[in-house]
């Protein structure tokens, strides 16, 4: 099975950076594709980055392009997302999610069927 344990949430000032981190500690299978979702209050949820185990780069929100990066650990089983530039708008609570399948360009929750009890980041202006 997959289980996905996050880490790395807090309160930050804008235009500083923050590290998530997320672990797919069910040694069953190992996840093809990792990302982030995030939903702020009163917000649907929305995509924020993913990456596949094949994959070198990975995929971006508009929003976060240029000032988020996701990197993995295929061998750890892990996945983090480097936020700079923080804004006031990126307060959420992010969740980390996975997929069995390998995913180019899915921006769709319903695409990634594991998720993670989810981290709150807030962003103070």
């Amino acid at each position: 099975q997959v289980q996905l344990i996050e880490s790395g949430g807090g309160l930050v000032q804008a235009g500083g950076s923050l590290t998530l981190s997320c672990e797919n500690s069910g040694h069953t299978f190992s996840a093809n594709t990792m990302g982030w979702f995030r939903q702020a209050p009163g917000k649907e949820r929305e995509f924020v980055a993913a990456i596949s185990r094949s994959a070198d780069t990975g995929y971006y929100a508009d929003s976060v392009k240029g000032r988020f990066t996701i990197s993995k650990d295929n061998a750890k089983n892990t996945v983090s997302l480097q936020m700079n530039s923080l804004k006031s708008e990126d307060t959420a609570v992010y969740y980390c999610v996975a997929d069995l399948g390998s995913h180019f360009g899915v921006t769709v929750a319903a695409a990634f069927h594991f998720w993670g009890q989810g981290t709150q980041v807030t962003v103070s202006s």
